[in-house]
C-alpha cells in the first residue's frame, strides 16, 4: 500500500510530479463483464418461466439449482472483487527522482518496481486502434539500463502527455545531477523491485 507523502526510499526534496492509474475504460470493462454475468441466471430463469418448466420447485432439482446459483453469484463477486483490486492498486508514480511501478496481481500478490531517472534510456507512448485513439489512451514505455529492461504504464490518459512530462524530468534531473548511470550507488539508480502479499484495496 503506497501513500504519496510516505513513499518508500524517499529522497529530500523529492516531489510527486505525476500520479496514474489505468485509463477508465478498463473500470468500465470490469462492470460491463460483471454485468453479462449476471445477466445468464436471468436468462436461465426466463427460459424456465417460458417453458412452463418450474424446477425451483422440484424436490430435487429445486435445491440443487439454488446451490448452483449461488456458486454462480459467488464466482462472479469474486472475479469482479480481483479485477477492481488489481485495477485500483495498479499506480504509476512519477517523482522530480524517480518512477515508482505497482503493479496487484491477484488480491494477494503485489509487485512494487522502482527506477531513477539517470537510469532512463528511452521513452515511447503508443495508441493503437479506433478505440484508443478516439478516448486518447493508450501504453507508455520505459526504457532502463537496468536488469528490467522496460517498465509498462498500462493503458493510461494522454501517454503523450505523460511521455513529454516524463522526458521533461529526467532532463532536468540530469543537467541538475549529472550523474554517470554505471556509477550510480547500488539502491539509487538501478531498478529495484520488492514484492508483497497485500489484500487491501486502499491506497
Amino acid at each position: 500500500m503506497l501513500h504519496l507523502d510516505h513513499l518508500p526510499n524517499s529522497q529530500p526534496q523529492e516531489v510527486v510530479k505525476v500520479f496514474l492509474r489505468r485509463h477508465w475504460i478498463d473500470l468500465a470493462k470490469v462492470f460491463l463483464m460483471s454485468g453479462a454475468m449476471l445477466l445468464v441466471p436471468i436468462a436461465v430463469f426466463a427460459l424456465a418461466r417460458v417453458t412452463e418448466a418450474d424446477i425451483f420447485t422440484h424436490p430435487v432439482w429445486g435445491p440443487a439449482s439454488i446451490l448452483t446459483l449461488f456458486s454462480y453469484l459467488l464466482i462472479v463477486y469474486c472475479i469482479t472483487l480481483t479485477e477492481l483490486t488489481d485495477y485500483w492498486l495498479d499506480v504509476w508514480i512519477v517523482t522530480s527522482e524517480r518512477i515508482i511501478n505497482a503493479e496487484q496481481h491477484g488480491l494477494f500478490n503485489r509487485l512494487v518496481s522502482e527506477v531513477h531517472h539517470e537510469q532512463i534510456q528511452d521513452i515511447t507512448s503508443e495508441t493503437k486502434g479506433f478505440l484508443e485513439t478516439f478516448l486518447t489512451y493508450g501504453d507508455v514505455y520505459i526504457q532502463t539500463a537496468g536488469e528490467k529492461e522496460r517498465f509498462r504504464f498500462k493503458n493510461v490518459d494522454n501517454p503523450d502527455d505523460v511521455k513529454i512530462s516524463i522526458s521533461e524530468l529526467v532532463t532536468t534531473c540530469k543537467n541538475t545531477h549529472h550523474h554517470d548511470p554505471k556509477a550510480i550507488a547500488p539502491g539509487l539508480g538501478a531498478p529495484t523491485t520488492s514484492k508483497h502479499h497485500d489484500a487491501s484495496i486502499k491506497l
